[in-house]
């Protein structure tokens, strides 16, 4: 721009814009306060010839008007032209503003450029693909966080998984509306050679899960979240004044001692003791690893309540998800092959538990120092996978590859809701060869591994 230039398209020569050739960069317009829109030449007005009035008999035939002409293009400032780039670009223009805005960006190198971009953030709103953070998208700010500046007191290893998946379902508890908290979901497993489920509401497995990991917090010394409400409702695994055992009978203790059905409050409890179990397992130090937790029936090493607290968790907040129609992926490849471990290892005494029962073919082997019986080979494919030596003779011996008898393949998610009850075990194996008993067996024993 020219030192002289009033900013009215003309050079202090007085010639036009038109006369020197077209500028790539527009001087300074008025202020939009100047614009006139009354100065806008407007089309034509049309004539509609079938609402024409008819002559009466004996008049003159009026004469055909002429040919209407074509309506003059809109003639808009480059101001006004500007602030319709938005609108063009999202297709939202006028037939005659998208023709003013098309010519501008012949002309203007700047809008042009402007133009495109929008275009291209158009584009962007559009897509196809997942807007949802990555579920791993927390770890990895954490682990970049620690290995800037390790924390005084790290979580073990072994509650890593607890801590996230605890993370990712309360994330999704605080993306869903007040409303979605009473929405129904059944739970499901599976008792002996049935499935079975139990309804409730999205508040109802966060007070589930809750009572359940109270067994944990007990096992720590923390407060049981059952409290005097249920002490001596849970049935035959409780003594008189004392809360139930059973994650089972917690839950039917904890449901039947609310007076009005579970709401959105129950969340803060619920996140609040899993902070501090996670606070409790990272400040009591190694030992605390072995601390056995008691399960009614059966006891779990702390390490392994946790990590079986955590798969819980991963389930009940796919159930969750499935009710609100929300978005809900798998832990960790590393996570998940934990769990998986975790199941494995408990399969041989749960077959053991179902051969005592009836449920299960008999041993077929005996089992010494020189022999460890016979194996299953559990094959799992998928993210988390491995393989894994199945003992089927008795609880206390090894699998091993030498004598294995048969063969299962599973990926690593559908092994995980088999284990959840939440699949046939009929319908399980993708793939299944050799000893058809040790197999059938062997699925539903890892069944039998889930519970309410």
């Amino acid at each position: 721009m020219s030192a002289n230039d009033d900013g009215d398209g003309r050079e202090d020569n007085g010639r036009d814009d038109e006369a020197q050739g077209a500028r790539r960069i527009p001087g300074p317009r008025a202020a939009a306060d100047d614009f006139d829109l009354d100065a806008v030449p407007l089309p034509a007005p049309r004539t509609d010839p079938t609402r024409q009035r008819k002559p009466a008999p004996g008049a003159e035939e009026p004469t055909a008007p002429p040919a209407l002409a074509a309506s003059p293009a809109l003639v808009l400032p480059h101001r006004v032209l500007k602030s319709l780039l938005g609108a063009w670009a999202l297709a939202a223009c006028s037939a005659e503003e998208t023709e003013a805005v098309e010519a501008h960006l012949t002309e203007c190198a700047a809008c042009a450029d402007e133009a495109l971009r929008l275009r291209d953030a158009v584009g962007l709103l559009h897509t196809d693909g997942s807007l949802d953070l990555d579920p791993m998208l927390r770890s990895r700010v954490l682990d970049a966080c620690l290995s800037r500046r390790p924390a005084d007191i790290p979580v073990p290893d072994w509650a890593a998984p607890y801590d996230a998946e605890t993370a990712r379902l309360d994330a999704l508890l605080r993306d869903i509306g007040s409303s979605e908290w009473h929405a129904p979901v059944r739970l499901k497993w599976f008792e002996r050679e049935r499935a079975v489920n139990r309804k409730t509401t999205v508040a109802g497995v966060i007070g589930h899960l809750m009572t359940v990991d109270g067994l944990v917090s007990t096992a720590l010394g923390l407060d049981d979240p059952l409290g005097d409400a249920a002490a001596g409702r849970g049935g035959s695994d409780s003594a008189p004044g004392r809360a139930p055992i059973s994650p089972g009978a917690r839950t039917e203790a904890y449901w039947s001692a609310a007076r009005r059905p579970p709401t959105r409050a129950v969340r803060e409890p619920w996140r609040e003791q899993s902070h501090a179990l996670i606070r409790s397992a990272s400040f009591a130090g190694r030992g605390v690893a072995e601390l056995s937790v008691s399960y009614g029936d059966f006891a779990l090493p702390l390490q392994d309540s946790m990590l079986d607290r955590a798969f819980e968790c991963w389930v009940h907040g796919g159930d969750i998800a499935d009710a609100v129609d929300y978005p809900y992926e798998a832990p960790s490849a590393a996570h998940l092959h934990r769990m998986i471990d975790l199941a494995a290892r408990l399969l041989p005494a749960a077959l053991a538990g179902r051969r005592r029962a009836g449920l299960a073919g008999p041993a077929r082997h005996l089992v010494t120092a020189g022999s460890p019986g016979r194996s299953l080979h559990l094959e799992i494919e998928g993210s988390g996978g491995g393989d894994w030596y199945i003992a089927l003779d008795s609880p206390a011996a090894l699998g091993s590859p030498a004598h294995a008898v048969a063969q299962v393949a599973l990926d690593g998610a559908e092994f995980c809701q088999l284990v959840a009850g939440h699949v046939p075990p009929v319908e399980a194996a993708a793939g299944q060869e050799g000893d058809r008993e040790a197999i059938r067996d062997v699925l539903f024993a890892a069944a039998s591994l889930s519970r309410l």
